[in-house]
């Protein structure tokens, strides 16, 4: 059946949904009743810390709560992220000025793209990288360098390329660390690298940074905002879902410079009223609240990523240790590097019950891999391993074969 989509100009410049098609096979094999261990999508099944809910419960009861809420996000909300900063990164923040809240980042990157973007301007981005990092800007009317990122520092050596060989020149360059898909993390040397190469190219900075407290070694993730001079052309995301549990809440910020916030404001006071107040009064609950629901939610996620490292590794498929996030990025299995990643994740789901993301559907340059969520418990991913096992099993004549 042809996409009667396609007629349309914007959606005429998008290609297929790869997640859809993982997506529609998981849905039928569901119906017809297999069991699948969904490694697939980064949805935390951990439960919102009982505070959070507590507040959220209380302001539901206030009538005065169920109304209109404000499009940049309520005063104390906005407040809260600027002491989060603080307190976390030691960065001040107006928050009338600075600040802003979204509907998560996914929604605040996507409208930032339609504040800044105009018809042909180009956006340098990794590959591979989540995808709203480009198809954001594809729908407001940009173009994508994409720059391959194999680590943070092969990142910024092609930026260099890309910005002294792209026609015309670039105007912004996207930044995602801890990434998603490949969990690697960068260094506050690093960041600076990457505000100096943004000031003589004269670039706007995108900075993601939703999975700033879900990092596994000793010492936490670092900020763009830290380095001096970056809040002039920086403007960085954070988010609610993975920290507090609170995917579904939709809430997420962005923060930085005045220019970049006051544009993204602009355009949401035209397309939304903010999240619903309660919602946005729990979030400062979580902000300002006991955080050791963060500790705990941090090491249930390093659990995780140890059972998975070492599990899938007995069964014959090498998974890289993540350094931080909720995902592992995991190269295709001995054997199976042919079928591709789309390919390969379908046959897993479909003989072994186990959902995994195709690595193409990050990018070009995500092929060959595929990303695992850490978001079943650690029985169910034994379980998974097992159902690898058996996969991998059926394929040895083709292992032998290489």
């Amino acid at each position: 059946m042809p996409d009667s989509t396609m007629e349309f100009h914007r959606t005429k410049r998008l290609p297929p949904y790869v997640f859809e098609e993982v997506n529609r096979l998981k849905a039928k094999l569901r119906a017809d009743g297999a069991d699948i261990i969904d490694f697939g999508m980064g949805n935390p099944d951990l439960p919102t810390p009982p505070h959070i809910l507590a507040k959220l419960r209380e302001a539901t009861e206030n009538p005065r709560t169920n109304g209109y809420s404000a499009s940049r996000g309520i005063p104390g909300l906005r407040k809260a992220q600027a002491r989060y900063y603080k307190r976390r990164f030691d960065v001040d923040l107006d928050p009338d000025s600075e600040v802003i809240v979204t509907l998560g980042s996914k929604e605040g990157f996507a409208n930032l793209a339609q504040a800044i973007t105009a018809p042909g301007d180009v956006i340098l981005a990794p590959s591979p990288s989540y995808p709203i990092h480009t198809f954001g800007f594809l729908i407001a009317g940009g173009t994508i360098r994409h720059v391959h990122a194999p680590s943070p520092e092969d990142y910024l050596r092609g930026l260099e390329h890309a910005a002294r060989h792209t026609v015309p020149s670039p105007i912004a360059v996207v930044v995602c660390f801890p990434s998603n898909p490949t969990a690697q993390t960068a260094s506050l040397e690093f960041y600076r690298e990457v505000v100096k190469f943004a000031t003589r190219h004269d670039l706007l900075i995108l900075s993601d940074l939703a999975y700033s407290e879900i990092y596994f070694g000793d010492q936490p993730t670092p900020s763009m905002l830290q380095v001096e001079g970056a809040k002039e052309r920086t403007i960085e995301f954070t988010s609610m879902s993975k920290t507090y549990s609170m995917a579904g809440f939709r809430v997420g910020f962005a923060a930085g410079s005045p220019r970049l916030v006051g544009a993204l404001a602009r355009v949401k006071s035209y397309l939304d009223y903010g999240a619903y107040t309660p919602v946005q009064v729990a979030a400062c609950a979580a902000l300002d609240g006991p955080q050791d629901c963060v500790d705990e939610t941090r090491a249930i996620y390093k659990h995780r990523r140890d059972v998975l490292v070492e599990s899938f590794g007995r069964a014959g498929w090498t998974i890289p240790s993540p350094e931080a996030s909720m995902f592992a990025w995991a190269p295709l299995p001995r054997g199976c590097e042919e079928m591709g990643s789309l390919e390969f994740s379908k046959q897993l789901m479909e003989e072994a019950g186990v959902a995994v993301a195709p690595g193409i559907g990050f990018g070009e340059h995500g092929e060959g891999f595929v990303r695992l969520a850490l978001v079943e418990n650690e029985q169910r991913i034994r379980q998974a391993a097992r159902g690898v096992g058996e996969f991998l099993k059926s394929r040895q004549p083709a292992i032998r074969a290489v």
